[in-house]
């Protein structure tokens, strides 16, 4: 089985860092992964993407052009990868962000107010954590002890105060 996802936003969303902690909880469960990211010079508010493979067989290419799941953090990215998604595939939308629906009918879409969710829980950064955990909550795969031990291998000694704050926004998108 192999997974292809794309998480797609304005750089400084997280996006990179959502796409590393889906990777690291591949490599965990001791699966095959690649990590893409990709952004540009201006980093911060310009545009970024993350892809990410997870695969029970050797990963032949990383890059990602046809997502199984996109996370899609603001407009520009649900306009631009929409409708490259997979169909039957996920589409998780930041609602409190992009108002427009998905105009497809042959995936699944969740909407998830994950900034406002966030910034009503203590963080305005971390609205891409909402949506992985909401996003591993709807394919079955959040396992605490693995996202745990994700958590640990991506964030830094120098911030590992955000440990807690990370795992707690993971479970608001969870339990949304």
């Amino acid at each position: 089985m192999t997974t292809k996802y794309l998480f797609a936003g304005f750089g400084g969303q997280g996006l990179l860092f959502s796409g590393k902690v889906l990777a690291y909880k591949g490599l965990i469960e001791d699966k095959n992964v690649s990590w893409l990211p990709s952004y540009g010079p201006e980093m911060r508010g310009g545009t970024a993407s993350c892809g990410v493979t997870i695969s029970d067989e050797p990963i032949g290419a990383p890059i990602v052009l046809e997502p199984d799941v996109l996370v899609a953090m603001n407009l520009p990215s649900l306009d631009k990868y929409e409708g490259k998604v997979t169909p039957g595939g996920y589409i998780f939308v930041d609602s409190s962000l992009i108002e427009r629906k998905v105009q497809r009918d042959d995936v699944k879409v969740y909407y998830v107010p994950a900034t406002k969710l966030a910034s009503d829980n203590g963080s305005t950064t971390l609205a891409n954590m909402v949506l992985v955990g909401k996003l591993l909550q709807v394919l079955g795969s959040y396992n605490e002890e693995t996202v745990e031990k994700a958590l640990g291998k991506c964030i830094s000694a120098r911030h590992a105060d955000l440990l807690d704050l990370n795992r707690k926004m993971m479970e608001i998108g969870r339990d949304y």
